[in-house]
């Protein structure tokens, strides 16, 4: 294993939780585990572990990119992370008008629901 890989997994595990990387892990193929593989090196073992921004700075601008773009299911699991990079609601609130603006309301709207269910399956009353 790469010490790119060995990082990646590691903020990997403290943005994401233990238990979703063990699913994502006892889940993966042979089919996908070259992509698990790219992301867990890409994404966490090269953007996420750099220097620069804190995990609640990425945190944010990782949701105000997943909600422009659409991508819902990936937004509601960025959402649960926020309780380990510590984003908080009020925050991705702000991030989502930065989005209505910048992305359009349509997507900053249908982000706003996702955001809700999500904080709400976790516990976190807004």
């Amino acid at each position: 294993m790469s010490d790119r890989h060995q990082a990646g997994m590691k903020t990997r595990r403290t943005v994401l939780g233990d238990a979703h990387v063990d699913r994502a892990e006892a889940a993966k193929t042979a089919f996908d585990a070259p992509f698990q593989d790219f992301i867990t090196e890409g994404a966490w073992g090269s953007v996420w572990a750099r220097p620069g921004l804190s995990l609640r700075d990425r945190s944010l601008i990782t949701l105000a990119l997943l909600a422009a773009l659409g991508h819902w299911d990936e937004v509601a699991m960025h959402v649960r992370a926020t309780l380990n990079t510590g984003a908080t609601p009020d925050e991705l609130r702000e991030a989502m008008l930065h989005v209505a603006v910048y992305a359009g309301v349509p997507a900053a709207n249908h982000a706003l629901k996702v955001i809700r269910a999500a904080y709400a399956e976790v516990g976190v009353e807004l």
